[in-house]
Order: C-alpha cells, then sequence, then structure tokens
C-alpha cells in the first residue's frame, strides 16, 4: 500500500486492485488448526481452584456480591425498601390468584416462596421475585380450561325433596391448586434446562414490538378477567379462542345484577390508586418513599367492609377464607405434564422474558452485568421449589420492582426482607383480611395496568421508526385478544418472523454507467433464496433466462427467413428486392415456442447487439449493463440451496453477455463454494474480489483495454466467414432501409452465422 494524505479531510491510498486470486498470491493465509474433539472435551473438564472457584461463583452469584455488601451504606436503604416492597407483594399477591382462579390465600405463597431460591441463584439485584399479572393470567387461562366448574357440579336435595345442582368448590378449589402448582413446576423444568444447555439466546427472538403488543393484549384480558369481579356479576369462565368476547357479552347480558357495593368499592379504589400512583411518579424527587396507597386502600375498605357487614347486608363478595401457616409440600401431577406441556412453553419463556427485560432496565442504571442463562436457572429453580408448595409461576413485577428500587433497594437484601413482611402476613394477619371484599383487589389489579395501556401511545412512535415493527405490535396484540395469550403469542412470533424473512429478501441496488451493483443485506439460505432471485429480477428489470429464450427465438427467426430466401447475405452489403412481402417484420404473436427453444444452442451462433434495432419483430428486452456486482458485504453463510441457485444465477447472466463479479466476501464463503462444487472452468476464483471498488475499477480496466485494442476491426480481420442481410420487400422504407445498412459486425447484426 502507498498511502498519502491530500488535506486534513483526505487522503490517497494507492494499492492494486484485488481479487481472490493475486490477494492470496501476496497474503499468505495462516493457517488455523482446530482443536481436536479430545483436546476441547479435556479443558471443559478440566478442574483447578480457580476454575472451581469461578464456577461456583457463576452458579451461586451470591458469594460474588454478599462478601462487597456494604452493611452501613447499605442496610438502612434495603430494610426500607424491602418494607414498602413486601406490603405491596402481599396485596398484589392476594389479587393476582384472583387471575390464576385459586383461592386467594395462594398468592400469598406465590409471594413469598420464590424470592428465596432468587436469593441465592439471581443476577439481578433490584428485581422483586413473584406473581406478575400476564403470566398469572396464563397460567389461569389453563387451570380454567382443564378444572372447568361443570366438572365440579354435584346433586344436593334440600328439605323440600327438591334436588339442585350445586359446585363442589371443594373438590374445585383442591384440583385448581394441584393443576397451578404442576404448571409451575413444569415452567421450572423447563427454565432450567434452557439455563443448563445455554439456550437464552431464545428469548431474542421476542422483539419489543411483539413483547408490547403482547402485553398490551394481555392487560385487555385482565381489565375483562376483574371486571365480572368489580361488578360481582356471574359469568361462566371461558378460555381460549374469542373468550374474551364471550366474556364481555355475558358480563353485559348480567349486568342488571350488578352488585352496588362491589361497584362503588371497586370504582373508588380504582380512582383513588391512580390519583396516588401519579402523585408518586409526579414527585418521586421529592417524596422520599412512594406512597403505598394499595395497601392503606386495602386496610381502609377491610375496616369499612367489617364494620358496615357489607356481606350481610349488601351480598358483597368477600375474601372469607384466608389460611394460616403453611401448607406441606406436594408432588406434582406428572400424569398433567402432556397436557400442560405447550402453554407451559409459552409462560417459561414470557415469564423470564419480562425478568430479564426489567432487569436490563435497572442494570444498565446501576452498571452491573446480568447473565441470561444463571437467570433461566435462578427462575427454574424458584417455580421447581415454589411449585412444590402451591404456589402459581413467578416472574417479577413492574410495579413491584419499580418500588423496590425507588425506595432505595440496593440488592436482593431488599427481596428477603420483602419476604419476611410476606411471611408475617401468611403467619399472623391473614384472618384480618378475610372481610376484605374481592372487587378492592381487583380494583388493585386493574389500577397497575395503567403502565401496560400506556404502551398504546408506542404504536405511532413505532410507525414513524419502522413500519414492520409497527405492524408486529398490532397483529400481536389483535391475535392475543382474539386467539387467547398462548395462540397470540405463537401467531405474533410467527409474523415477526415472517417480516424478517421478507426484509432479508431486499435488494439494495447503484448503478454506475454500465454497471449495476447489488447489495444482498442478509445471509443467503433456503428460506429467502427464492425470495431473493424474484427481487433480483425486478431490481434488474428482466428476467435472464427470458431475455436469452428471447434471443434465441429472434436469431432463429432469422435462420428461417434466410432459408426462405426472405433474408439474403451478400459480400455488397443490404440489398432490397423491391416486389417481396416484408415477413421479416411479422408481428411476435407467440411469446414463447417450447419446441422451438429446444434446438440447440450452436446452430444458431450469432453475435447481436441487443440494445439497437433489430431485423426481426421480436421482443427483446433490452439489458442496459454488461457487469453486474454482487456486494456480499453483510452475507455472514451461504448454504447448500443458496450456493446452487447462486451458480444458476451466475451462469443465465453469463449466457446474455452480463458479466458477473462478487465482492466484500467473508474469507469462509470462498471455503463454503468449494466444497459445494461452486467452480468450474467456467466460474473461477478470479470474479471474486476484496471491496466492490475494487470489482467496478477492474472492469473499467477491462472495458479501457478492449476499446484500446478496437476488437472489432480485429475480428473482421480474423473472420473467416462473414454474413449480411438482404431484405426483399416492396414496402421497406428508406429511413428504414438505411438503418438495416448501419447495424454492421459488432455494432450491428452479426459476425458470424452458421446453418
Amino acid at each position: 500500500y502507498m498511502t498519502r494524505q491530500v488535506s486534513l479531510g483526505r487522503y490517497i491510498v494507492a494499492r492494486p486492485i484485488y481479487n481472490e486470486v493475486n490477494f492470496q498470491e501476496e497474503n499468505e493465509r495462516r493457517l488455523v488448526v482446530p482443536k481436536t474433539l479430545r483436546e476441547r472435551v479435556q479443558k471443559t473438564c478440566s478442574c483447578s481452584k480457580k476454575k472451581a472457584i469461578q464456577v461456583t461463583k457463576t452458579l451461586l452469584p451470591i458469594l460474588e456480591w454478599l462478601p462487597k455488601y456494604r452493611v452501613k451504606e447499605w442496610l438502612l436503604s434495603d430494610v426500607i425498601s424491602g418494607i414498602s416492597t413486601g406490603l405491596v407483594a402481599t396485596l398484589q399477591g392476594l389479587a393476582y390468584a384472583l387471575l390464576v382462579g385459586v383461592p386467594i390465600g395462594y398468592g400469598l405463597y406465590s409471594a413469598f416462596f420464590p424470592i428465596l431460591p432468587y436469593f441465592f441463584l439471581g443476577t439481578s439485584r433490584h428485581i422483586s421475585v413473584g406473581p406478575f399479572p400476564v403470566v398469572s393470567l396464563m397460567v389461569g387461562s389453563v387451570v380454567l380450561s382443564m378444572a372447568p366448574d361443570e366438572n365440579f357440579r354435584v346433586l344436593s336435595s334440600n328439605l323440600t325433596g327438591l334436588n339442585k345442582t350445586l359446585i363442589d368448590t371443594d373438590a374445585r378449589d383442591a384440583q385448581r391448586v394441584l393443576i397451578s402448582s404442576t404448571v409451575s413446576f413444569l415452567v421450572g423444568i423447563i427454565q432450567l434446562l434452557f439455563g443448563v444447555f445455554q439456550i437464552g439466546f431464545i428469548v431474542r427472538y421476542l422483539a419489543d414490538p411483539l413483547v408490547g403488543g403482547f402485553t398490551t393484549a394481555a392487560a385487555f384480558q385482565v381489565l375483562v378477567s376483574q371486571l365480572k369481579i368489580v361488578l360481582n356479576v356471574p359469568t361462566a369462565n371461558y378460555n381460549g379462542v374469542l373468550s374474551i368476547i364471550y366474556t364481555l357479552i355475558e358480563i353485559f347480558q348480567n349486568i342488571a345484577k350488578t352488585n352496588i357495593a362491589d361497584l362503588i368499592a371497586g370504582l373508588l379504589t380504582i380512582f383513588i390508586c391512580m390519583v396516588v400512583k401519579e402523585i408518586n411518579d409526579r414527585f418521586k424527587h421529592k417524596i422520599p418513599v412512594p406512597i403505598p396507597i394499595e395497601v392503606i386502600v386495602t386496610i381502609v375498605a377491610t375496616g369499612i367492609s367489617y364494620g358496615a357487614d357489607l356481606e350481610k347486608k349488601y351480598n358483597a363478595g368477600i375474601v372469607k377464607h384466608i389460611p394460616s401457616g403453611f401448607l406441606p409440600p406436594i408432588n406434582p401431577a406428572v400424569g398433567m405434564f402432556g397436557d400442560i406441556i405447550a402453554s407451559s412453553f409459552s409462560i417459561a419463556i414470557v415469564a423470564y422474558a419480562i425478568a430479564v427485560s426489567v432487569g436490563k432496565v435497572y442494570a444498565t442504571k446501576y452498571d452491573y452485568a446480568i447473565d441470561g442463562n444463571q437467570e433461566f436457572i435462578a427462575f427454574g429453580i424458584s417455580n421447581i421449589f415454589s411449585g412444590a408448595f402451591s404456589c402459581f409461576a413467578a416472574t417479577t413485577a413492574l410495579s413491584r420492582t419499580a418500588v423496590q428500587e425507588s425506595t432505595g433497594g440496593k440488592t436482593q437484601v431488599a427481596g428477603i426482607i420483602s419476604a419476611a413482611i410476606v411471611l408475617i402476613a401468611i403467619v399472623a394477619l391473614g384472618k384480618l383480611l378475610e372481610p376484605l371484599q374481592k372487587s378492592v383487589l381487583a380494583a388493585v389489579v386493574i389500577a397497575n395496568l395503567k403502565g401496560m395501556f400506556m404502551q398504546i401511545g408506542d404504536v405511532p412512535r413505532l410507525w414513524r421508526q419502522s413500519k414492520a415493527d409497527a405492524m408486529i405490535w398490532v397483529f400481536t396484540c389483535i391475535a392475543s385478544i382474539i386467539l387467547g395469550l398462548d395462540l397470540g403469542l405463537l401467531a405474533g412470533l410467527v409474523f415477526a418472523l415472517l417480516t424478517v424473512v421478507l426484509r432479508v429478501q431486499l435488494i439494495h441496488a447503484r448503478f454506475r454507467k454500465g454497471v449495476k451493483i447489488l447489495r444482498f443485506s442478509s445471509p443467503i439460505f433456503y428460506a429467502n433464496i427464492d425470495g431473493l432471485r424474484s427481487s433480483l429480477k425486478s431490481t434488474v428489470g428482466f428476467d435472464a433466462m427470458r431475455v436469452y429464450n428471447k434471443r434465441l427465438k429472434a436469431l432463429r427467426k432469422i435462420q428461417k427467413l434466410i432459408k426462405k430466401g426472405k433474408l439474403k447475405a451478400t459480400k455488397n452489403g443490404i440489398i432490397s428486392d423491391f416486389g417481396t412481402a416484408n415477413e421479416a417484420f411479422e408481428p411476435d404473436e407467440d411469446p414463447e415456442d417450447p419446441e422451438e427453444l429446444d434446438i440447440p444452442t450452436k446452430e444458431v451462433e450469432i453475435q447481436v447487439d441487443w440494445n439497437s434495432e433489430l431485423p426481426v419483430k421480436v421482443n427483446v428486452p433490452k439489458v442496459p449493463f454488461h457487469s453486474l456486482i454482487f456486494d456480499f458485504g453483510a452475507v455472514s453463510f451461504l448454504d447448500v440451496v443458496a450456493v446452487r441457485v447462486m451458480k444458476t444465477i451466475l451462469k443465465e447472466f453469463e449466457r446474455i453477455d452480463v458479466k458477473v463479479y462478487i465482492a466484500s466476501h467473508l474469507d469462509h464463503i470462498i471455503k463454503t463454494l468449494e466444497h459445494c462444487a461452486f467452480f468450474d472452468d467456467k466460474i473461477k476464483t478470479e470474479i471474486f474480489f476484496l471491496t466492490v471498488h475494487d470489482a467496478v475499477l477492474h472492469i473499467q480496466n477491462q472495458i479501457m483495454h478492449r476499446d484500446i485494442q478496437d476488437p472489432i476491426f480485429e475480428k473482421v480481420g480474423t473472420q473467416t466467414q462473414f454474413c449480411f442481410y438482404s431484405f426483399t420487400s416492396n414496402s421497406l422504407k428508406p429511413d428504414l432501409y438505411e438503418r438495416l445498412r448501419g447495424l454492421t459486425w459488432n455494432y450491428g447484426i452479426c459476425s458470424s452465422l452458421h446453418i
């Protein structure tokens, strides 16, 4: 290389034009000997004291951060944060149990047990582990589909001797608890396996627009499911496709049965909670600790319900019974695994994605890293452990995590203190909450959906930034509302991947005089090669195979006319025999004739300037360039199918005299092409160039060299066989006659013709 700086803003680099061959000749390739399987296994399985400590700290992150804990600086903040978060977690645990369809007391267990394993295994210092409305609703959809009320109807006879159908609530609740805990157990197994086998990358396919649309749809689902509790109207439990529509229809059909006491309590709770939350957000820099409005409202509502005896006087729906203490561990119903595996897989992915997304926000804010695979292990063990104690699946809640961080939480010590607050509620305070109206808990859930509903405002911004991402958001949201959360998530994921497949088939083009430069913006493989081929045709403006066939057809028409005597070759140039019809200009009415195309190409060997007027009326597409450069700068790999199709594309362009070059390719692309038998006597490595600029300069040099040698006259001097066309026509116009006279050699009709 020779580099010379022209000015402060410019410099000139002088070097040879490199294609693959001469670059490899001048630069020795460093041979990298891959390690054998035995060597890799030995390195992986080798053990030392340093490596053992490192592995132990990776699996137990508490050993990394706890010895560095700053007691004097952090302990008081963690205690205050833990108490505030624990109070919120207690109320949210009770409320989210309604979404799952299990007795409310089990929500307290779900707010307590998952925190314990995560304290030792988690890598996020700020997230609050426990129930989340989206995940709770997904678990609830499984519970209600497998244990609907209809399965627990029993006949009961009263004093009059009449039989009455009742629901065995004890048996129903026991079955639902078993199902929810089994789902939690299976979700934990799936997450643990993902962590062990390092499959944390799978969550990358859940793009932010997809997660935003999904969680917004889940918020609508949660709103509808809690609306019937706020109104206290009887409805069936619907699940699956259009379940939200059926639920709304039944709610409005029974709207006259609304319990006024529950409705008033619910609306007041929603209003007060949302107003105070807005105050907390606007004045968070002035208020040292956010006002725990859910706790205050719950205490006041419990007191009013108990003092006014709302259940007896107004038939209000209350919590009634919250068991105190803990239940013994139970075994999961392994026989259900086959029925819940698909739903559990969706829940495992969504729960993990939500937790990691929230965790990364605070990790970035406080400058530390989150290990995605370790988070899978931490949540997997947490859900397995909590599933054994009748809990439903856990992740993190945005509002609860915000409380833990905003109140000064520094580490998961705040999380373990919040678990202690929930423990006090389980052991001692459960009985005090029994008069609480269910509509108040449902209203607390609805008030906490504000953040998810605010995501709708992201759609206009997404539309301005990327229409494809906006469409993913809207499609996922609508699909999840109509089809249900599990099918909606799957549909959204498929749609998002489809948009990716469509976008990677786009080709970006640049044009220089006689040279077309096409940039491929993605890997080329079986899923997008056909789309790329179609995009290539639309970008260059023609189908190379069709151009070739049309050219053959034009040449064969000339051949037929010569045989019929309508077109003659003389040594004196083009002459016209007046009095005979000019059949050379008959219309091209038959676009393709398969039988004619079977004629061997060598029988009509002829060279034509196809961009000028032809002596036969055949619609041959124009080819406005002589060279084509494929920019492979963004092509990270090609598979076998892509190699085969690319070879076909190159040969098709070569047949119509368009030279194809490939530039900016990665080194391993050449190896892939060699292994797939891409190169032959016509396609050589000389067509590969280091950069697009190298390829363009090579083309310019080739043209300049050809112009200097004047190949037209050279070809005339060395050619042993010439031909001139003579048209016989009584209607050949003088201007057309003169135009045909100008069609000579490489600028005209032919240099040779074999008949």
